[in-house]
Order: structure tokens, then sequence, then C-alpha cells
């Protein structure tokens, strides 16, 4: 991802998020930790045609991954986008010599937990109230050693 890429985003995460999209402040504040030698992000945009059809981001700090984000269209939601850009994330976790990677997913988005159970996310706990303002609880889990779950997936282009 790019700061050009920010205003497309932004489009595509209010479509997802109406209750609690990011704003446009908070992309540009991971991205200017994602250049540069001393980077600790890593965000994507996948494209089919040159629409903006998902993204996903990933912080790293020591041996700790944590994925921000991933977002997927409607449209192409079940394509096994979702697994790309998550591999991808991986990858970039490999790459950060992080030890374990943890997340956050929405208590009522069984889609995206069982792709992250398919990639090794184990439950860990609970964020009560974590996502606002809807006051939804978020599911915590975790990964230990990406290394091992990435998955050999083709498809949509997807760009740093």
């Amino acid at each position: 991802m790019r700061w050009w890429d920010i205003d497309r985003v932004l489009e595509l995460e209010k479509e997802l998020f109406p209750e609690d999209a990011w704003s446009r402040g908070m992309f540009w504040s991971e991205l200017a930790h994602a250049r540069g030698a001393g980077a600790t992000r890593r965000y994507l945009v996948a494209e089919d045609d040159g629409r903006l059809v998902g993204y996903a981001g990933l912080a790293s700090a020591g041996d700790l991954g944590d994925v921000q984000t991933i977002a997927v269209a409607r449209d192409q939601q079940g394509t096994g986008l979702g697994a790309r850009l998550l591999t991808e994330l991986l990858r970039a976790a490999t790459a950060f010599e992080c030890a374990e990677v943890m997340l956050e997913c929405r208590v009522d988005n069984t889609r995206a937990q069982k792709l992250y159970e398919r990639f090794g996310f184990a439950p860990i706990g609970f964020r009560r109230g974590y996502y606002q303002p809807g006051n939804v609880d978020a599911l915590v889990m975790r990964l230990t050693d990406p290394s091992s779950s990435l998955e050999d997936v083709q498809g949509t282009e997807i760009n740093g």
C-alpha cells in the first residue's frame, strides 16, 4: 500500500466497516512506519483489473507480529483472496523475524475465524466491547511460528 492507495482503501473500509472504519490519519500513520530500514509495518493492496478489492496490514514489535487489518470486497469474499492476503502478511512476519502473530477478530465474524484457524491461529481470549461504537467483543487469536503456516496461493495481484 502506498499513499496514493489511501482514498480507494478508505472507500472499501467505509463500505465494509461502517461503524468502526479507520480514518485517513490512521492509515497515514501506519504507512509512516512501513518504509525504510527501520520499517515495522507491512501494508498490502489487492487489485483486480485496476479495482481495489482488498487490503491488509501487519505491525511488528520485537518478535511479535500483529495483524492490524484484513479486508476483502464483498463480491470477492470466498474466492481465496483473504488467504492470499494473510499469506503475504505471514511472509512479512517471517521477514520481520516474528516468533508469533496475534490478531483480533469480531466474535460474529465466523468466516474470518475459520480462515485464521486454517492457518493455525488458536483462540486465546476475548476483549469485551473492543469494536466500537457497536460494543462488539473481539476474539483474540495467536499463531506461533508464522513461517510454518504459509500457503502457496495464486490469484489476484497483491502489491505492497
